[in-house]
């Protein structure tokens, strides 16, 4: 089949100039493309100069509908919305589409549901290898630890992120949750301030930070009487994530269409 024709969605930002230079660098796939928002002054930069590779002779373009049917797979960080666009287009040219994107509402991961009949979708609140095998770990624990063991999620991220709490946190109080057999929106608590009253028995509570340039830090703690476990994750370099997603892209291509996740991409569910 050839090397593994990749665009990168949002290439100007920080995920995307990363995306660009290990997809440059990985076997198996090259760079065809990138794209920024109409009016971005990033349109017509070149993508290798913007990921400090040196001139790679491809364009940034805010014309998706154009690129899409000249690749084989997108690499897509940007916002729900514009996922949302994407994964419509994706559709359209069965294609790949992997998508690290957090901050669904739970209308908006529905509506990933249709195109998901006409390409592979590849989705997950965190595309590293770790942080996969730490949600693994959660389900675990949340499943031979009995209510007696509250549950309590804590992440921090850069002071940029706009999104709380973070999808991987999120993905990891699922997993509790599922271990637990019950539902996160029903136990789930993400907010606490003021009189709250004493801890309902079987909430998983959520508690998120921002400051300075951490890349991402993710903490699930077990609090029993007398005792506490900690599982916990950091991330040094957003390039894990990076790796992850090109990973999953060159997983995905030929598979059957479909909504799959990392735990697939990893042989892990």
């Amino acid at each position: 089949m050839g090397d593994m024709k990749l665009a990168v969605m949002g290439a100007s930002g920080r995920m995307g100039r990363t995306l660009t230079r290990l997809v440059h660098e990985m076997e198996g796939c090259v760079v065809a493309g990138g794209t920024e928002a109409p009016g971005s002054e990033f349109i017509g930069a070149d993508l290798g100069e913007l990921a400090g590779i040196g001139k790679l002779g491809i364009a940034v373009t805010d014309d998706p509908i154009d690129l899409f049917v000249k690749i084989d797979g997108v690499l897509d960080f940007t916002s729900p919305m514009a996922s949302l666009e994407f994964a419509a287009l994706s559709a359209q040219a069965r294609i790949v589409h992997v998508i690290g994107t957090t901050g669904f509402t739970p209308e908006q991961e529905a509506a990933l549901e249709p195109a998901s009949r006409h390409c592979v979708i590849i989705r997950e609140g965190n595309m590293s290898l770790g942080v996969n095998l730490l949600t693994a770990l959660t389900k675990k624990v949340a499943a031979a630890l009995d209510d007696d063991f509250d549950i309590e999620i804590l992440e921090m991220h850069h002071k940029h992120k706009v999104d709380a709490p973070s999808g991987t946190a999120l993905m990891l109080g699922r997993a509790a949750a599922d271990g637990r057999h019950v539902e996160l929106e029903h136990h789930g608590v993400f907010a606490r301030e003021g009189q709250t009253g004493a801890r309902r028995r079987g909430d998983i509570g959520f508690a998120a930070l921002r400051g300075g340039s951490v890349v991402g830090d993710h903490s699930v703690i077990f609090a029993g009487e007398g005792e506490m476990i900690t599982l916990s994750h950091q991330a040094l370099d957003r390039a894990i994530f990076a790796r992850g997603a090109i990973k999953a892209a060159l997983w995905g291509r030929g598979k059957d269409t479909g909504i799959y996740s990392m735990a697939d991409v990893l042989g892990l569910s």
